[in-house]
């Protein structure tokens, strides 16, 4: 029985989590329902831990070493959503423990609490009844125990973990209907019964499964991880405001919301009246500056540029950068073979095979470019690049993340980038490219779950129009004419069409005759893209 935790025992812990989660990666890859049954959840978090163990082989044997190693290899090798809020998870567990050579059950309470609000400051929309909730649970329960040993209070850390992934379905519609408990919460059980049998040395049952009650993030924590750089916006504006009444200071708010992010606005008051200290993160200074006027008397000025920031920051030479490069996540060699022709670097990913936030990184890398464009093409690979974006940036970089959920939005974006631009206006000129572009997908689903279209079984053809399910049918050609009869219906005058590797021969002919003779103002393209899982892919501008 451990009275304390050494840097041997976070290593051991490591290896039987991996170990852990090898063991149950079918049946948490079964789980997954949640947002659409793709079925990797269980996969993305052992790749996630197999990195963590890798980065462990090469680091000292101390406790700061070992928990620094461990947090790095996690974010390097997250994949997936699931990844990325499990890296943020070990993360503040590193926090916390690299203080100590031995932690004691306090500083595990710290560490779990720490834990939790990273995951939470790492996801833009947090959802009730996910591995969020498990992991703020978990922590509440064992920093209510207060001054205990360590064995009781990764005991009680893992039960209520337990008790709170069994009330999952109370709290997310889409894992209720299918019976299902959340993916992401039973692979976070799996390592925290890792945990208790490394402190214990007993082998535990787990306890009757249960999530938590969502609780708003701590805007304090977000802010404080994103000073060093925003992984959307390029620029830090600071300025003191005189003269500004309320309700203009209100309208204020609310404008510098839509431009950025990271936004403090404080002052006002008896103490102060009138007088703001306004502080955000924006890619447009002007607009920004423009805000502060309308409201009131901007001084004291500061502009900083992120990527000047971070280079002043690094003591060790840096490699010389130049031009501008796009990085795309690309799926097939059909749709690799035109992303490439097209101008792009490609890394190869896709929605059932997401990279890792180094592979991310090492195409930033190889591209030798000071700007660089990263388009994911996927919204669960977003997470992944928004975190290879940031580490790139103390390369030197400047990294734009264009947030395309398809490759087809990649496409539209790709076919209007533009060098001879600014770095500002040629992201948002491919950003609203993308935007413009519905899109829609053909698949077929892996096992039952609850859909807005209704319950799907598995080998049914499901129809998904901007990344949500809208159809549900036998046929793969039936789904797209009616997927592209609704896009259409709203106007359109060209349409993409992409076939994978698993669509029937004669499907790309067919749908582009239909739409042909049933849309005669319509242009069609039609690629051959390879890409898996995904027979079709159908885009509109």
């Amino acid at each position: 029985m451990l009275q304390v935790l050494d840097a041997a025992a976070v290593r051991r812990w490591c290896a039987a989590g991996r170990a852990g989660l090898a063991a149950a990666r079918t049946e948490i890859d079964d789980l997954n329902v949640y947002p659409v049954p793709d079925g990797d959840t269980g996969t993305n978090l052992l790749l996630t831990m197999e990195s963590v163990e890798q980065a462990l082989a090469s680091a000292a044997l101390d406790m700061a070493a070992t928990v620094r190693a461990m947090a790095h290899g996690a974010l390097m090798g997250a994949r997936g959503n699931s990844g990325v809020i499990l890296s943020q998870l070990l993360r503040g567990l590193a926090e916390v423990l690299e203080t100590a050579e031995t932690a004691a059950s306090e500083h595990v309470q710290q560490a779990l609490t720490r834990a939790a609000e990273l995951c939470y400051a790492a996801v833009a929309a947090p959802v009730e009844g996910t591995l969020l909730t498990v992991a703020r649970e978990c922590a509440e329960a064992a920093a209510g125990l207060g001054a205990t040993d360590l064995a009781a209070v990764v005991r009680e850390a893992h039960a209520a973990a337990a008790r709170s992934l069994a009330r999952t379905p109370e709290l997310l519609p889409q894992l209720q209907a299918a019976g299902v408990v959340d993916a992401g919460g039973r692979g976070l059980c799996v390592l925290l019964e890792a945990l208790e049998q490394v402190v214990t040395g007993e082998s535990t049952a787990p306890p009757a499964m249960t999530p938590m009650l969502l609780v708003p993030r701590d805007r304090s924590v977000l802010t404080a991880v994103r000073e060093s750089g925003s992984a959307d916006y390029a620029y830090e504006v600071q300025f003191l405001l005189r003269d500004a009444a309320d309700d203009a200071v209100g309208q204020l708010q609310r404008t510098l919301a839509r431009l950025g992010d990271s936004l403090v606005v404080v002052g006002g008051g008896a103490a102060s009246p009138g007088l703001y200290n306004v502080h955000v993160h924006v890619n447009d200074v002007g607009a920004a500056v423009e805000a502060g006027i309308d409201a009131g008397r901007p001084f004291r000025l500061c502009v900083t540029r992120f990527a000047d920031q971070i280079a002043e920051q690094e003591s060790a030479p840096q490699p010389a950068l130049s031009g501008r490069a796009v990085v795309a996540v690309v799926p097939g060699e059909g749709l690799a073979a035109l992303f490439a022709q097209s101008g792009a670097l490609v890394v190869e990913g896709g929605p059932a095979a997401q990279p890792s936030t180094g592979e991310l990184l090492e195409g930033v890398r190889r591209s030798d470019a000071a700007e660089v464009v990263l388009l994911p093409n996927d919204p669960d690979t977003a997470v992944v690049a928004r975190a290879a974006a940031e580490l790139a940036r103390k390369d030197g970089h400047s990294v734009a993340v264009i947030p395309t959920r398809s490759v087809l939005q990649g496409l539209s974006a790709l076919a209007v980038a533009d060098g001879t631009r600014s770095f500002a206006d040629d992201v948002a000129s491919m950003a609203d490219a993308a935007g413009s572009t519905r899109t829609a997908e053909v698949t077929t689903a892996v096992r039952e779950a609850a859909t807005m279209a209704g319950i799907c079984r598995p080998g049914e053809v499901l129809g998904l129009l901007d990344g949500d399910v809208v159809l549900l049918g036998g046929d793969v050609g039936a789904v797209a004419r009616d997927l592209l009869h609704r896009m259409l219906t709203g106007g359109g005058e060209l349409v993409t069409i992409v076939t994978g590797a698993d669509a029937p021969a004669e499907l790309g002919d067919s749908l582009t005759e239909w739409v042909e003779s049933s849309y005669r103002a319509v242009e069609v393209v039609r690629y051959d893209g390879g890409q898996p899982h995904y027979p079709l892919l159908l885009g509109v501008e």
